[in-house]
């Protein structure tokens, strides 16, 4: 049973599994930073751009399997699976929420 995920990160995996990078954006503050393969990306213009160029070049799908909440950080576990070598892999996202959305995420 995949876990119970607060609105914005579940909002997150869908629009960013469909890459839908504008819809993936909206789950984020406005001066939101996503850190991917060590690069970071600043505001939601990047971040949707981000979620479009790693769908382009991976065709990847993140699956949640397990979360930790400490306040207003999460911890999500998820197997990401794609045209990449070594898939899948286990991966942490590392969000941090502020007024009902993700403020930051940390991917590694």
């Amino acid at each position: 049973m995949p876990p119970d995920l607060p609105t914005p990160i579940a909002a997150y995996f869908a629009a960013a599994n469909a890459a839908n990078g504008p819809r993936a954006a909206l789950c984020f503050t406005l001066d939101a930073v996503v850190v991917d393969e060590a690069l970071p990306r600043r505001g939601t213009a990047e971040i949707a751009a981000w979620v479009v160029e790693t769908q382009r070049k991976y065709r990847c799908t993140a699956t949640p399997s397990a979360i930790a909440v400490e306040g207003t950080r999460a911890r999500v576990a998820a197997t990401v699976a794609g045209d990449f070598p070594g898939s899948p892999v286990a991966l942490d996202y590392l969000f941090t929420l502020a007024d009902g959305r993700i403020s930051r995420l940390e991917i590694g």
